[in-house]
């Protein structure tokens, strides 16, 4: 049996690297949305007035 061997191509170096691309961008929009939790939840509200 002949064995074949598969040459990449030039352009699968890019293809290769979207999976990992994807894990990056996912986890700074998680990391984004953590932090404006955050900043809602300290940030200080004004004392409220009674009006009548």
């Amino acid at each position: 049996m002949a064995q074949q061997q598969t040459q990449p191509t030039p352009g699968s170096g890019i293809l290769d690297a979207v999976p990992l691309f994807v894990v990056i961008l996912l986890a700074a929009h998680v990391l984004a949305l953590v932090f404006w939790m955050y900043k809602l939840a300290s940030e200080k509200q004004p004392p409220r007035r009674k009006t009548q």
